[in-house]
């Protein structure tokens, strides 16, 4: 399956540094940073700016975990369920806000319910390993970015073979 845009960009949201993806499907091209609202920002804006002077189509992708129902799948009880709560509130909050720049800056941004956890780490979260397996990335990386890096790659229709021992 053939992706209709030239470069995705997928972000995990999260209210200090948002994991951040972009993805060249065509060539496999794969870049994974984290940063904070007013870099990622600048760096939406450089990207705009960059596909039109290049004639290439860019779309970007936010993770929508408000699309899911409950979103309080923790153990947690009293005043650390209520800081849960609060900062899972302030990463949609950060995701709409993400979302209604894209529109303003004119990006075409789709926001995307959450993927399906089946992996290996914690929580059933994407592992390093097993990112690295298929998309051949290399560095270190975080959760939010994984995550980013990982919506990005499905998005694009790219295959997902994990050979991780």
């Amino acid at each position: 399956m053939k992706c209709r845009y030239d470069n995705i960009i997928a972000i995990d949201p999260d209210k200090d540094k948002s994991g951040v993806a972009f993805l060249k499907p065509t060539t496999r091209q794969l870049e994974v940073s984290n940063l904070t609202f007013p870099c990622l920002m600048d760096y939406l804006q450089f990207c705009k700016k960059t596909s039109l002077e290049k004639q290439e189509t860019v779309i970007v992708i936010v993770e929508a975990g408000w699309m899911v129902r409950k979103s309080n799948f923790h153990e947690a009880q009293g005043h650390r369920a209520e800081k849960i709560a609060k900062d899972v509130g302030a990463n949609h909050e950060t995701g709409r806000k993400i979302i209604e720049m894209c529109k303003h800056y004119g990006l075409e941004v789709l926001a995307h319910a959450p993927l399906v956890k089946c992996w290996k780490g914690k929580d059933r979260k994407i592992t390093h390993e097993e990112l690295a397996s298929f998309t051949g990335l290399t560095g270190r990386t975080n959760q939010d970015g994984r995550d980013a890096a990982l919506l990005a790659w499905v998005f694009s229709g790219l295959p997902i073979r994990v050979k991780v021992e």
